[in-house]
């Protein structure tokens, strides 16, 4: 499962994840099958299964300077059986005692979270709760069965920020009954609360759910791929400038999505997250480009290296909209290799030098 961990930029923590399978979830959500968003995993972690994964990772990382985390993902962790939340955490805790790994993070549900459970979290490495919020709207949680309202997660944010933690939130867009103005108030509502990190999965219709139950009948339309990435987008806006990084948007696709029926209906696409972040760059591009005159010759473009194909779009999608607004133009682009991330400039033909950074980049 080497495609699911956070492992593209050297300055984030290795995340090594374990799927626990809908484990410690007293609810049956509508959108979920755990089966097919995170790989079919056995129902309970033997420790044989636990090692062989974390020594995968661990092999596979070459850069021994990053942070590794090991992850407990897919679930519910603090619903789990205490008994069985202590022997996953004692394992983690091995790799922790011998420097293998640095700290432990949990996903878990916002009404499952109390102080004295936070306080057993802490004292066995857990340094990292992200928190499936999903939405701060009541009527689009109760509708997706969730079991708890908007104020339970702004409890857990309390808590988790007067413990100490790592706080991350989980966010989808395209819940039913959700608009963009109720997503917009969720994106509010976050940048308020300020957690540390935030997800941002647009909703996939997945077989042998509610929702694709209530897909079939008609009574359920999912965003569009245009749509799913103007929502995303709007996420960036709204969260960035709160300090808020976002470190992933859309699921992290897995052999069993690629299954046919598995996915019936929904914005999936292999590279979600490049589409969002394609469309980020050129909207700031476009800011760069706001005083330079239409009869403009040359536009000479540097981005660091990473950041190229981001800059350039889906099929040069970004440069073949900047050629239709500067038709005399003549288009370079310089990719620099130790380039800072998030960073464009721009020379044109009278030397005028124009610069801006994409802020949350990295």
């Amino acid at each position: 499962m080497k495609a699911a961990a956070e492992v593209q930029n050297p300055a984030k923590p290795l995340i090594i994840p374990i799927f626990i399978m809908n484990g410690g979830c007293p609810q049956h959500c509508i959108f979920c099958n755990e089966k097919i968003a995170a790989g079919d995993f056995a129902p309970e972690i033997i420790r044989s299964f636990f090692d062989a994964e974390v020594a995968s990772y661990l092999r596979w990382n070459k850069d021994k300077r990053r942070r590794v985390e090991i992850a407990f993902y897919g679930g519910n962790f603090t619903g789990l059986a205490i008994d069985y939340q202590k022997r996953l955490l004692s394992w983690a805790d091995t790799y922790l005692q011998t420097g293998q790994a640095d700290s432990i993070r949990i996903s878990t549900r916002p009404d499952y979270i109390d102080d004295n459970h936070l306080a057993f979290l802490h004292a066995a490495g857990v340094r990292t709760v992200e928190i499936g919020a999903q939405s701060f709207n009541d009527d689009v949680l109760r509708t997706a069965n969730r079991g708890h309202d908007g104020q339970a997660t702004i409890r857990a944010m309390q808590l988790l920020k007067a413990r100490g933690f790592q706080a991350g939130l989980h966010l989808m867009a395209g819940l039913p009954g959700d608009t963009r103005e109720s997503f917009m108030e969720t994106l509010l509502r976050t940048a308020e609360l300020r957690p540390d990190t935030a997800r941002i999965h647009p909703v996939l219709v997945f077989k042998d759910t509610p929702l694709a139950y209530e897909y079939r009948l008609g009574r359920y339309q999912p965003l569009s791929l245009t749509e799913a990435v103007k929502w995303c987008h709007l996420a960036w806006e709204t969260l960035t400038p709160a300090g808020i990084h976002i470190i992933r948007f859309g699921l992290q696709m897995t052999s069993e999505m690629h299954q046919e029926g598995a996915v019936p209906a929904g914005p999936m696409h292999p590279a979600f997250g490049s589409l969002v972040y394609s469309a980020i760059f050129f909207s700031y591009t476009l800011r760069l480009l706001r005083d330079v005159p239409k009869h403009t010759g040359v536009l000479h473009f540097s981005v660091a290296q990473r950041d190229l194909s981001n800059f350039r779009g889906p099929g040069n999608k970004n440069v073949d909209a900047i050629k239709k607004l500067y038709p005399d133009a003549r288009i370079v682009i310089d990719s620099v290799r130790e380039g800072l991330l998030g960073h464009l400039s721009l020379n044109t033909e009278t030397e005028e030098s124009l610069s801006l950074d994409i802020p949350g980049i990295a």
